[in-house]
């Protein structure tokens, strides 16, 4: 896929999938040698939480940031740090990605950790 297609694609889902402060966004990023995940507020435009391979506690954990072992970890923290902050449900935003490899392994993961979406 082209860049500019899955733009046109975020776009689509962005008019559909709304976060708010009791059902955040889990929005995925995910470039060449990193995935980042985060959960949006979108009604008061702010981030809530954050979790990246570019975190140390991930990145010593695994050979490579861009394999799906990463992606799992990286899952499990967004997860575990939800439920702390009280957020047990989500709405998923795959950013215009394909579900599938690395984005479908974060979401599991999460999903196994206890978020529902």
């Amino acid at each position: 896929m082209t860049q500019r297609s899955i733009d046109k694609v975020k776009r689509r889902i962005r008019q559909k999938v709304k976060g708010t402060a009791e059902k955040p966004r889990l929005s995925v990023f995910r470039s060449n040698n990193h995935i980042y995940a985060q959960l949006i507020d979108d009604v008061a435009g702010k981030t809530i939480l954050s979790s990246s391979t570019l975190e140390e506690a991930i990145a010593t954990k695994v050979e490579s940031t861009s394999t799906c072992n990463a992606s799992i970890l990286v899952g499990q923290l967004i997860a575990q740090r939800s439920l702390e902050a009280n957020i047990q449900s989500v709405v998923f935003d795959r950013g215009g990605r394909i579900y599938h490899g690395r984005v479908k392994s974060l979401a599991e993961a999460a999903r196994e950790e206890g978020l529902k979406f």
